[in-house]
């Protein structure tokens, strides 16, 4: 089975590079195992979206902003490993609930 491929694409009008490679590298550090690459595409006009294949996982106007890095952990690992613990990232999630 092939390895996903997460886009993270950001807008270069409101200097989000910064945001995106620091995203970029907390979800390469946490699914090391899990994902064949991260690709970072500049765009305009505000966006700033997570996708997965076809999967929008985070969508800054859809969802309202940036996410906490737990909510997109959680949100990538539905994807790509669903069955695998986040360790003190699901307890939190857990407790919020």
């Amino acid at each position: 089975m092939a390895t996903p491929r997460i886009e993270i694409t950001y807008c270069t009008q409101c200097r989000w590079q910064l945001r995106a490679q620091w995203y970029a590298g907390e979800l390469l550090q946490t699914f090391e195992e899990e994902v064949g690459e991260i690709a970072l595409i500049p765009a305009t006009g505000g966006v700033f979206r997570v996708d997965i294949g076809d999967k929008r996982v985070w969508n800054r106007k859809r969802d309202g902003g940036f996410p906490e890095i737990t909510e997109l952990k959680r949100r990538v690992r539905d994807v790509i490993a669903p069955g695998r613990s986040l360790g003190h990232a699901d307890g939190k999630a857990a407790a919020a609930e």
